[in-house]
Formats: C-alpha cells, structure tokens, sequence
C-alpha cells in the first residue's frame, strides 16, 4: 500500500516525470525515450491502470486524496501529495483535474502479430498516416473504441497516441484498442494485403467510389486509410491502396476533420 508522500518543493528530483508538460517537442522526445507516459485525472488514471499499465508514480493535491484512495491503497508506487500551486509550478499549467500519474509503457506489438491469428477475428483496422493533432488523434482513437475498430496502425511520422492531449481527448480509450507503429511506410501496406485486409483510402480522388459502395462489397477484411491533416493521403499511400472512397459532402463542403470522417467510415463499415 503507497503511503502518501509531501513534497513542498517544485525542483524535487522525485517529480522530474512530471516536469513542463506543456512543453510539446521536449515531451514528445523524452517519454518515449524513458518510456513513460501521463494520465491526468480520475477516469484516465483508473482506466491506464486496469488496461494493465504500471505506475511509477502518482501527483495529487489534496481534493483528490479519498477519491482516489482506493488506486492510492493498491499501488506500489510513490504517491506525491502537492499543492496545487506547486503542480503548476512543475507541470507549467494550472491541472485542473487535479490528479496526474506518470505510467510505465508498454512494448508495442509487430504488426504481424497484431493482424494474425492470435490476436482474435481481427477484421476491421484503422490506418492513420502521419497525424500530427495529438487531439485529432486522441479522438480518431475514441472513435475506433467505440465503433469496434479491432486496431490502430500509425504511420512512423504520426504524433504519439500515448502524449497526454491525446490520452485525455480520447478519455483513456487509447488503452483498450490494440495498435502499433508501422515501420515502413507506404511499403508495409503490403502486409495488410498478405493478411487478406482490403486497403481502402478516404480520399478525393477521380477514381474513389462512396462509401456507401464500399460497404455494398462486403469485405471481410477491411483497412481503413486515413491521411494527415489538411494535404489529406500522400501521393504514395494513395497508389499502393487497394481503393479510394469519399464521404458524399451537400452545402459545398468537400471534407471532413480527420476525426469526424473516422467516426462516419467507423459507423458505415462497422460488422455486425
């Protein structure tokens, strides 16, 4: 049982995991590098911890303390009670929720291994090429879970789904859908293909059927591609893709937000 532990000073080496997170490039280069990741607030925190992640440590001020008592009372790790002035001294805003814990990640799966057989009926998969929103992505990634995407494949230029914008827009719904960084990009469509996935590419093209019509095909295996934000698919995504399939616009608009053209494709194709 963690016992909690008062720390009155911003320049304590036992926060350093919490340290500028409002800093973007200097997060997103070092917590994959040490291979941690932050959840802020409650649900976020309790859904990190029953997906199976491990906690290294958790920062609470002192609202939090019998609400989360329960996480405090069965975690080996160090729980840090802070004010919440020094929270913001340390993390460079005002954490509004209250509660952070930095998690310890996880080893990401090969891409065969999360298409094979062991991994289940794997039949629908989600292919995001070089996001760079962590909120976009957080959302796509909330989408999926809730519309039944089996997996997530990311670009190796697409943001890090774990950043904690992304964790928090997706309200912990990033730890429940299996997914993985693809290597080699667009090279590794093949690997869908050998897997027996049809790759379909959201896009405006002259030669993209609705997507009503990809439906009406009715294939089995299907792999949903979708392009970073506002160039949309790259020239050679595009040419290895099986397919191009457009969202019909009405009122002149001719697309969607990333996300929200995520969650109609979900919904359309979902299997029944």
């Amino acid at each position: 049982m963690a016992e909690l532990i008062t720390v009155t000073d911003p320049d304590d080496p036992r926060l350093s995991d919490y340290t500028g997170l409002t800093d973007v490039e200097l997060r997103r280069r070092r917590e994959p590098a040490e291979g941690l990741f932050i959840a802020e607030g409650e649900k976020v925190i309790r859904r990190a911890v029953d997906a199976g992640y491990a906690m290294r440590s958790m920062l609470l001020s002192a609202k939090w303390f019998d609400v989360m008592r329960d996480v405090i009372d069965t975690t080996p790790a160090p729980v840090y009670a802070v004010a919440p002035e020094l929270a913001e001294r340390v993390t460079g805003y005002h954490v509004h929720r209250g509660a952070l814990a930095s998690m310890q990640r996880a080893p990401l799966p090969a891409v065969g291994a999360l298409l094979g057989p062991e991994s289940g009926d794997v039949r629908r998969v989600a292919v995001f090429e070089d996001i760079v929103d962590h909120a976009n992505l957080g959302a796509a990634f909330r989408n999926a879970a809730a519309l039944g995407v089996d997996a997530v494949l990311l670009t190796p230029r697409c943001a890090d789904p774990l950043y904690r914008r992304a964790v928090k827009v997706s309200m912990g719904s990033v730890f429940h859908v299996p997914w993985t960084r693809l290597e080699s990009w667009p090279g590794d469509l093949g690997l869908l293909r050998a897997a027996g996935f049809t790759t379909a590419a959201l896009c405006l093209s002259e030669r993209s059927i609705t997507l009503d019509e990809l439906v009406a095909h009715g294939y089995e295996k299907l792999a949903l591609v979708f392009g970073t934000e506002g160039d949309g698919l790259t020239p050679q995504a595009l040419g290895a893709a099986d397919c191009h399939v457009r969202i019909p616009m009405d009122a002149g608009v001719d697309s969607l937000n990333v996300a929200a053209a995520s969650a109609v494709a979900f919904y359309a194709t979902r299997v029944s």
